[in-house]
């Protein structure tokens, strides 16, 4: 009777919480709960340029190292620590730039400069990371029918490519309708993986024994040679770990902690144990110790059910790629894309086309060219690495610089966690030969895109500041001309770049059509570092002179995980401000669209400029971005060089 009255007494809070956790367990873990897949299958593969013969002292040695590993990086450098730096609740590598900057701008720019360029290329990396792990996930779950019937082998292939192709298909719908589903198919994988990870601990229960961290220092130490080689897929265990990070601002770090270590990491640990402990009783099972884990009766479900995870696990790095690319965007490292929200009650379902047609192909060819699971291990583990020696550096940095920790311990525990991070970062510098060139690649030509864009950008600002000159002498120009310009009914919005400058499209139009509305708004988007802002301190107006005059100045602030909307700003200006002058509904609204070509000027390299040139191509219409009524919508053209 008391556990009845335990059980009815819980508190709201207390169920909102259990709902965050499933939800948790549906988006955040996919990636790292569907390693089990190819972890030691990787390790131990004959295949392997640096394999590790299977002996009893290897099997405990490695399965030590995977668990220490996974405690050392996620719940410890991630979980405990680096969850608890984030930016107005969210997180991620780019939360973690604004953070950087935002602490020591001003004190120490040259330091920001260098880790921003440093997180920069973190983020480049995970779409390296977002490219190989929908091809490696599903790939590793459709081998299971090689276990079921060896003759099936060929399809493979087939069948991952059209799996992933449908998972890239319905991203425009989005997930909304299928991704209350999530939540419990991860639920029943994980109790699925722990009960077979049981069932193999049973037959050699002296598996346990590798929990002591002795086996992997001596395995380590005694074994230095072939341990090294073997962290590059020991690090396999951990990807995913930057996703636990990345999505708190959805579900909370609370949510995320209890998941991890409620079910995600004893189902894992479990799992990799009774691998560890099959391998000892039988040497044969090295192609597929996951499947092999499993009773025969069930290798079917089984594959069925890890194919489910594996499109879960690819659903999260892919939804990741799309937020990356809308927060590089917002901060100024990408032109603004077109990006179309798939949910009316969650802001963070967005789907970007320009990045899912991009990974759509990348992933198919990553398929075809490595065609297993074990090829792609050798590529997968340089982009996880890189993107956490990224994060626990600029960690290290905001908890020295915000929580002013001791400088010993940062030195001390910050050297330690980095030599851990450093070590992984070598050992998958060793398999560049074999595959880890290419997310290298990846990271590296997305890192040049992002930070020419950047440059670009700022030679396109300069050169337009002096086409546009200074706002306020045009403002009073204009009004104080005699005769006077003549004024034609109606609300005229103008979308400009802050509030130095005159926007383009104001200043053709009233030097070819020499008439300006009755009421002008100038309207500037800013981006604070900051990933929402409250509705209450998003606007403020300038009346750019006497309110008579009819001209306003307004800034509208969005966080970077917001979208503008120029009218339902405009819509919170109180109308005492303005007087009643602005009407939204039948307003006529005013782009300036530049056309960039490559000059003379030595402002980059030719290739540079060429590349920055093509990247404006990626850009979504204007209109669409912030919002605005295409029917209502002028967009006025000018020519800038870089």
């Amino acid at each position: 009777m008391a556990k009845d009255v335990a059980v009815m007494t819980h508190t709201p809070a207390q169920r909102i919480r259990a709902g965050l956790v499933i939800g948790a367990l549906g988006v955040v873990f996919g990636d790292i709960g569907t390693s089990p897949l190819y972890t030691l299958q990787t390790l131990f593969n004959p295949g392997d340029p640096h394999p590790v013969p299977i002996t009893r002292a290897n099997v405990y040695g490695v399965v030590s190292l995977v668990f220490w590993s996974v405690m050392t990086i996620v719940t410890l450098t991630y979980v405990t620590l680096v969850m608890r730096a984030d930016n107005d609740g969210e997180g991620g590598v780019m939360a973690l730039i604004t953070l950087v900057r935002r602490i020591g701008g001003r004190s120490n720019p040259r330091v920001v400069a260098v880790l921003s360029t440093l997180g920069i290329l973190g983020a480049a990396l995970f779409f390296g990371d977002s490219m190989i792990t929908p091809a490696i996930s599903v790939l590793s779950a459709v081998e299971g029918l090689k276990v079921v019937d060896p003759g099936l082998a060929e399809l493979v292939v087939p069948i991952t490519a059209v799996i992933i192709s449908g998972l890239f298909l319905v991203q425009k719908r989005g997930t909304a309708s299928i991704g209350r589903f999530f939540g419990p198919v991860m639920v029943i994988w994980f109790l699925v993986i722990a009960a077979c990870g049981l069932g193999g601990i049973a037959g050699h229960p002296e598996i346990l024994w590798a929990l002591s961290p002795t086996y992997a220092l001596e395995f380590m130490g005694g074994h230095f040679h072939i341990a090294f080689f073997a962290l590059a897929a020991v690090v396999l265990a951990v990807t995913g770990a930057e996703a636990l990070y990345a999505d708190m601002g959805h579900f909370g770090r609370a949510a995320i902690t209890w998941g991890w270590l409620g079910l995600v990491l004893p189902a894992l640990v479990l799992n990799y144990f009774g691998q560890g402990a099959l391998l000892l009783v039988d040497q044969s099972v090295v192609e597929a110790p996951f499947f092999l884990l499993v009773p025969d009766w069930a290798q079917i479900p089984m594959v069925v059910l890890s194919t489910a995870a594996t499109v879960i696990a690819s659903q999260s790095v892919i939804t990741g790629a799309y937020s990356v690319a809308s927060q590089a965007a917002q901060i100024g490292y990408l032109p603004r894309m077109r990006v179309s929200h798939t949910s009316e009650s969650s802001f963070g379902q967005i789907y970007v086309p320009w990045i899912n047609g991009m990974l759509w192909v990348a992933v198919l060819v990553l398929v075809f060219a490595f065609r297993s699971s074990s090829a792609l291990g050798y590529a997968y583990g340089m982009a996880v690495t890189g993107t956490i020696t990224i994060t626990t550096l600029l960690f290290l940095y905001i908890a020295r610089t915000r929580w002013r920790a001791p400088l010993w311990l940062v030195i001390i525990g910050g050297g330690a966690l980095l030599t851990v991070d450093l070590m992984f970062l070598a050992a998958n510098l060793t398999k560049l030969l074999h595959g880890a060139w290419l997310p290298l690649l990846i990271g590296l030509t997305a890192f040049t895109v992002l930070i020419t864009w950047q440059r670009g950008r700022d030679v396109v600002t300069q050169a337009r500041d002096e086409v546009e000159g200074p706002l306020l002498p045009f403002v009073r120009d204009i009004i104080t001309r005699t005769p006077p310009l003549p004024r034609i009914p109606g609300t005229a919005v103008y979308l400009n770049r802050g509030g130095a400058t005159t926007p383009l499209s104001l200043r053709t139009n009233v030097d070819h059509t020499p008439v300006l509305h009755q009421h002008v708004v100038i309207v500037s988007i800013d981006t604070p570092p900051v990933p929402r802002v409250p509705d209450d301190e998003r606007i403020t107006i300038d009346h750019l002179g006497s309110p008579s005059d009819g001209i306003f100045f307004v800034s509208a602030r969005y966080g970077y995980m917001e979208r503008p909307d120029v009218p339902a700003a405009l819509r919170l200006v109180d109308p005492a401000e303005t007087e009643g002058r602005i009407d939204i509904d039948n307003a006529s609204y005013f782009l300036s669209k530049v056309e960039v070509v490559a000059g003379p000027k030595p402002t980059m390299a030719l290739w540079r400029k060429r590349l920055f040139i093509a990247t404006t191509h990626m850009a979504g219409d204007s209109p669409g971005y912030f919002g605005l009524p295409l029917e209502r919508t002028v967009i006025v053209g000018a020519r800038i060089e870089v």
